[in-house]
């Protein structure tokens, strides 16, 4: 069943005009017609059946409130050097599909990338391709993707628990801390993890980071590209969270 969002509260038995976005691809790609249902999630992150009631006028009608939730009990948080070429849009593809709530990129020392001017376009592209890739995964939400123009923006944030992946901490042999910390995790709670891009991160933004709360760790023994390590990260936590509490 396609899975849509909708920038409006619904409730059941409500009558909706469709998105143009919505209409051009459930009934015109599609060729839905009336009575063709599909998954709608309102504002609220509520998600509701709906069917299509006039399919000439775009209009469609909520049939069923599904009590679904499909989020990861913890709000997780990916911080990303700037990555070079189309790996950023990897990063917030796959990222989505695994359940982040908030993409946040950043400048670092040792970045190759420079976006400069071109920061704000990316962004909006970014949030175009999350806001698909929560539709084909079925997600209640559609993560945040932002940009800051520097690491000491992210004392504004506020987390429950910090970590940096730190290649040094790998090569250390340090194995422990993210279980650790993830063991430590409650539903509701939120967690922010910083990946380096390709250059890594430098010794003075990991002091720097330090003073804002943040612990280095380390992602198993082998050394993983940029674009790989949220992923690992995310879907450690999943297991963590969410296949535990299945047994």
């Amino acid at each position: 069943m396609q899975h849509y969002f909708i920038d409006k509260a619904l409730k059941n038995n409500q009558e909706f005009e469709l998105t143009s976005d919505i209409a051009h691809h459930f009934i015109a790609v599609l060729r839905s017609k009336e009575d063709s249902k599909f998954e709608i999630v309102d504002e609220n992150h509520h998600l509701f059946i709906a069917k299509v009631i006039d399919s000439e006028n775009k209009i469609a009608k909520v049939i069923e409130e599904k009590d679904k939730n499909v989020e990861l009990p913890a709000d997780v948080t990916i911080i990303c050097g700037l990555p070079k070429k189309e790996k950023a849009e990897l990063i917030v593809q796959k990222s989505t599909e695994l359940g982040v709530s908030r993409i946040i990129f950043t400048p670092t020392d040792w970045a190759i990338a420079k976006w400069d001017k071109k920061a704000n376009k990316k962004i909006s592209r970014f949030k175009k391709i999350a806001h698909s890739a929560a539709e084909q995964s079925h997600r209640n939400k559609i993560p945040e993707v932002e940009y800051i123009s520097s690491i000491k923006e992210l004392d504004n944030y506020e987390f429950d628990h910090k970590l940096i992946a730190y290649e040094e901490s790998a090569k250390q042999g340090e194995k422990s801390d993210l279980m650790k910390t993830l063991d430590n995790t409650h539903a509701g709670e939120s967690i922010a993890m910083l990946f380096g891009p390709e250059g890594g991160i430098s010794p003075k933004e990991i002091e720097q980071l330090k003073t804002m709360g943040y612990t280095t760790c380390g992602l198993g023994p082998r050394i993983l590209r940029t674009e790989t390590a949220p992923f690992y990260f995310l879907s450690v936590v999943s297991a963590n969270m969410e296949l535990k509490s299945l047994n």
